[in-house]
């Protein structure tokens, strides 16, 4: 299996650096606006646009996380007794512009999960992507309003993205066939 690197950690911080901004630019500042991260690497995006996000507008952004597992349609053949873990949202989204956060969008579904899941908590105004890599391949007509990197890939391929938070190191790589 050949393995190469797409963006390593000063690549991934430029990233989202440059996604905080957008959405800074995009919300007219971040008064009514929610990162919500999906689990897990998701969520680390969210923690690391919210500090950056901070950082540009002097004031904290509302954050949180929401678990899809009960959401996917893909369910039965991940496992028989999956994992499901907490969500945590701001206690009111209502009226609000959600960020939802992820590392990879493929082919859709898993953003689907994130916004049946939300909307169960409250109805937003508007919901709003933000995705570390796109790498095409849509099934659902989903695409994000704030991109890390677009990663042309053939569906053989697998985007591995590694966050320190999670797995000690800060690296985006393909593995191919």
């Amino acid at each position: 299996m050949k393995r190469s690197t797409i963006l390593d950690e000063a690549a991934i911080r430029r990233a989202l650096t440059r996604i905080a901004h957008e959405i800074i630019e995009r919300n007219k500042g971040t008064d009514n606006v929610v990162l919500v991260g999906i689990k897990t690497r998701g969520e680390t995006l969210a923690d690391r646009l919210a500090r950056r996000i901070e950082e540009i507008e002097g004031k904290p952004i509302a954050l949180g996380n929401l678990d899809i597992t009960m959401y996917r349609d893909d369910l039965s053949k991940k496992s028989l007794d999956p994992e499901v873990k907490a969500t945590e949202l701001p206690h009111d989204i209502n009226g609000k512009t959600v960020v939802l956060i992820d590392d990879v969008l493929y082919t859709g579904r898993t953003v689907r999960a994130a916004m049946d899941a939300l909307v169960d908590h409250g109805r937003p105004d508007y919901i709003q992507l933000a995705v570390l890599i796109d790498r095409g391949h849509r099934e659902l007509p989903i695409r994000p309003d704030f991109i890390g990197k677009n990663v042309p890939t053939s569906k053989s391929e697998q985007v591995v993205v590694r966050l320190s938070e999670v797995d000690a190191t800060d690296e985006v790589f393909i593995n191919q066939q």
